[in-house]
């Protein structure tokens, strides 16, 4: 309704003043006249009070792009606004999606500001705000514009980025250039050791103190530094437990979207390449890149990542990997298919790390249940794959946040560092 439309207020104030101004007629009691008096006066400043304009809102959010646990604005935009009064607003409620006001709704004088409300987004993914509804309501309360639907809003949540920090490094960098060390020497800042010098040293590299010790000329040798490829392969086949957003209780696709964010953050800003690969509703695929906009790319990805189990993913999985690249899986490891995939990657040479992101979920019913039977019986499976892949020298480690994958890449390091027998 985009016409000022009478209020019932100003309909009952202007019906009883009628009849009371009728009924002293009809009378002769000035009594009714008295009573009347209010209503004659409310009735004639509302209807004085009728804008002549036609509003036009919008609202707009002071950021659409957030993380979990942040928040933003929605402000109203008024035009042609001449004798309003009153501005309401009454936001429906999201799932995981805190407002303020609580009850989505929000009044406020035109003299005081328009009436603004605040959204905080619980949860990663994509939240449609909903119907939001304004009206309008001029001086005397007389006069009422709307109520009008505004367009639909849509937040993109990104997931919150865990604390992780790990202080190994890369087993085997295949780039150019970078921050790790390097198993051939070159030019870096990481001592490799001390040799004779030879022809095509650099002078810089002398080190005196040796030659004036040994008598002959010695140079310092360093280990060069390059960077790796890190490929993300995320299991969002299934979601196992429930969501309760950034303030509850984490699912395991929450677990294993947040460890995928926290992980992409941390290889890129080691100045890693990294990749990414999601098994969900859709085989979503991006290349191997670096930088702060491969990272914002990396985390609209995540954000449309929807579980699907109807879905079978493939048993061989096409990353391109080169052979130093480190491929981390992060699955709750239920699916046979997943396992079989993760071996095949680590039977052609890649340095694979299985990050379970099960977390603690146990069924709601009892035991010795048929769902709790079953339960305990996937889980018996379960042990039984993780075991077989370490059989292989596959790892699989719990995602803990800092430090997780801390021993994981230093025994992958020293297994790179081992020479391998080749058959002739």
């Amino acid at each position: 309704m985009t016409e000022w439309r009478p209020t019932p207020s100003l309909l009952r104030a202007v019906l009883l003043a009628l009849a009371g101004l009728a009924g002293a007629l009809l009378t002769g009691s000035p009594s009714l006249v008295v009573l009347a008096s209010p209503f004659v006066l409310l009735a004639g400043a509302g209807v004085l009070a009728h804008p002549r304009t036609r509003p036009q809102c919008t609202s707009a959010l002071d950021h659409d792009r957030l993380h979990e646990g942040q928040g933003t604005t929605s402000r109203l935009h008024l035009r042609d606004g001449a004798g309003v009064e009153q501005v309401t607003r009454v936001a429906s409620p999201v799932p995981y999606v805190a407002t303020l006001p609580a009850s989505g709704v929000s009044g406020a004088a035109t003299s005081d500001g328009l009436p603004a409300l605040e959204y905080g987004p619980r949860r990663w993914g994509r939240r449609d705000l909903g119907v939001e509804r304004v009206a309008l309501t001029s001086g005397w309360a007389g006069w009422r514009w709307g109520p009008v639907d505004l367009p639909f809003r849509q937040l993109h949540v990104l997931p919150q980025t865990a604390p992780f920090d790990a202080r190994s490094e890369v087993p085997q960098p295949d780039g150019l250039v970078g921050a790790h060390r390097a198993r051939r020497p070159g030019s870096g800042t990481e001592l490799e050791g001390i040799r004779p010098f030879a022809a095509g040293d650099r002078l810089r590299r002398i080190s005196w103190p040796v030659t004036l010790r040994t008598g002959e000329v010695h140079a310092v040798t360093t280990r060069a530094e390059q960077d790796a490829g890190v490929w993300l392969v995320l299991d969002a086949l299934r979601e196992i437990g429930w969501s309760g957003g950034i303030d509850g209780e984490a699912s395991s696709l929450d677990l294993t979207v947040r460890a995928g964010s926290a992980l992409a953050a941390h290889h890129l800003r080691q100045g890693d390449r990294v990749g990414l690969l999601v098994l969900g509703a859709e085989v979503t695929r991006v290349p191997l890149g670096s930088g702060p906009r491969h990272l914002h790319r990396i985390e609209g990805t995540l954000v449309r990542v929807r579980a699907d189990p109807r879905r079978t993913p493939p048993e061989r999985l096409e990353l391109g990997a080169a052979a130093g690249s480190i491929v981390h899986v992060l699955s709750p490891m239920l699916q046979a298919s997943v396992v079989t995939a993760a071996a095949t990657l680590q039977r052609r040479g890649l340095s694979v790390v299985v990050i379970d992101t099960l977390g603690h979920h146990e069924p709601a019913e009892d035991r010795l249940s048929t769902a709790g039977l079953a339960w305990r019986m996937r889980m018996v499976e379960r042990e039984d794959r993780l075991d077989a892949l370490a059989t292989l020298g596959c790892p699989v480690v719990r995602w803990q946040g800092p430090g997780t994958l801390d021993e994981v890449l230093q025994r992958l390091a020293r297994r790179a560092r081992v020479p391998r027998v080749g058959a002739r």
